[in-house]
């Protein structure tokens, strides 16, 4: 008897990834990977089209096994806003989630519908990264566009919908796009009519959300021509790239992940949706069933790549400089919001350098960059759970980040518990397949595949040394609780 195989797809903001595995035993088989175009905030961009080509190729570097392939889904970079036309043309790039534009439409959409109803009606505050606030942005600056649209998609909906010709989308995605109840499964008038300043019925133009077994359908015959795939491949319904991971990482309620990428993201699996007025926890859906609160941030490991360049150097030497630090509290503290900040809500805030002196060394700079990336994801884990977010399970790191010894030690130290690095680092795409093998399994459970597949293997970094974290931590607080003025540009005059 043959090998059956499934295609996972992570589209994320910087590239596309495929991975071909065993449904059997989970075996990772074959890899591709193709860029995407460079997107630099404020402004950030892409045409959808370049999503498509690069999965086209990523999918077609898996070579000969991919034809016997019997599902693919996708999971993509959350909250881009993909606008099509009745040809079936982009009407625009996409904006995407780290675009921050659209910041000031964020506040109207906020003020005009009051933050307690976003928070009890879609589990979220919008703030720039949301979809909502890209179309209220597109709505004011470019309305003959909206005029035109006859879909609205997610990345990953595009991408589905490039598969199998069908408009469809998850929960787990649909709940970060600022429009949705994914507590009752069903979409929202009023924050589109919203955003348009218009009563609009946008009912058609919205893609049906699939459950989280419920395939899209089969692949379209000219595209599984294109891409050597069997002819009867069926396309999963897909997800955001954050459900995806907890996917791909066996997550169960109470385990808490930290990624560290372009962006910081800390996330719980919960059996219930939580709320938060003050908009610091997104209150999404996984692509389950159940709920995925989340917190992120704009800034993270290309903080510590900046400051990599900046002391000469590339990560893998800060990171060792940052180790060879110590643990001195006269070391700097950094507020890394070098793109401004998404959480806190701050999208004109600049990075910021705390207590700097003559004797302040390389390493000592090193060790503030890991530090400074590392407690404002922690600042955002006190949020999640000050809203009823649970905790008590294993703390995961995940993303580029986790390659680097000095955010695993430091963090470990920091919080003073075990910190579990997953065996693989492409854990998006891992819960693609996963979620490709659940689509055509017989029966069996996401929490069986999983277990199957050990997809719950980690390596542990245990603390080495106490710190004082609450002074850390506090020291950091202060810090960034600087005035966003001071660190815009300004015309001294004498």
């Amino acid at each position: 008897m043959g090998m059956t195989f499934v295609i996972g797809i992570d589209s994320s903001t910087q590239s596309t990834k495929a991975e071909l595995r065993d449904i059997r035993s989970g075996e990772v088989v074959a890899t591709g990977r193709a860029a995407h175009p460079p997107t630099q905030p404020p402004v950030s961009e892409q045409v959808p089209t370049a999503w498509w080509d690069a999965l086209c190729s990523a999918v077609q570097q898996l070579g000969d096994r991919r034809a016997e392939a019997v599902a693919i889904s996708v999971a993509g970079q959350q909250h881009g806003l993909v606008l099509i036309d009745e040809a079936g043309e982009s009407l625009r790039p996409a904006k995407l989630w780290n675009d921050t534009t659209s910041a000031p439409n964020a506040d109207r959409l906020v003020e005009q519908l009051g933050a307690d109803w976003w928070s009890r009606s879609t589990g979220s505050v919008p703030v720039a990264a949301f979809t909502v606030t890209k179309l209220a942005y597109v709505a004011e600056h470019e309305p003959e566009v909206i005029d035109r649209v006859a879909k609205v998609m997610l990345p990953h909906d595009y991408l589905t919908w490039r598969l199998s010709g069908n408009h469809v989308t998850d929960r787990g995605d649909a709940s970060g796009s600022g429009w949705f109840d994914a507590e009752r499964d069903e979409y929202l008038a009023e924050p589109i009519a919203a955003a348009l300043g218009r009563n609009d019925d946008w009912a058609d133009r919205l893609p049906r959300v699939l459950g989280p077994t419920e395939a899209a359908g089969a692949i379209l015959p000219d595209v599984a021509e294109a891409l050597g795939l069997s002819a009867s491949m069926v396309v999963g319904p897909g997800t955001g790239d954050n459900m995806g991971a907890a996917l791909g990482l066996g997550l169960g309620v109470g385990d808490v992940v930290m990624s560290l990428g372009t962006s910081g993201t800390v996330y719980a699996k919960s059996d219930r949706r939580t709320t938060d007025p003050s908009g610091a926890v997104a209150g999404f859906a996984d692509a389950t069933g159940a709920f995925l609160p989340l917190v992120c941030t704009l800034n993270a490991t290309k903080v510590t790549d900046t400051v990599a360049n900046w002391l000469g150097t590339d990560p893998a030497g800060l990171s060792e400089l940052a180790l060879a630090a110590g643990t001195d509290l006269i070391t700097p503290v950094l507020v890394p919001y070098f793109d401004g900040e998404r959480t806190p809500n701050r999208p004109d805030a600049k990075g910021i350098f705390v207590g700097l002196s003559n004797e302040t060394t390389r390493e000592q700079l090193a060790l503030a960059a890991h530090d400074g990336v590392i407690c404002g994801l922690l600042e955002g884990l006190s949020a999640l759970e000050a809203c009823g977010g649970s905790s008590s399970g294993r703390l995961l790191l995940v993303g580029g980040g986790a390659r680097s010894g000095a955010y695993r030690q430091r963090l470990a130290e920091i919080v003073g518990r075990e910190v579990h690095v997953p065996a693989s680092d492409e854990t998006v795409a891992t819960g693609a397949c996963l979620q490709a093998a659940v689509i055509v399994g017989d029966g069996e459970t996401f929490e069986q595949i999983s277990s199957r597949w050990s997809l719950d293997r980690t390596q542990v970094t245990e603390p080495r040394s106490d710190l004082n974290t609450d002074e850390l931590r506090a020291r950091y607080r202060n810090a960034a609780s600087f005035d966003d003025s001071l660190c815009r540009n300004t015309n001294w005059q004498g």
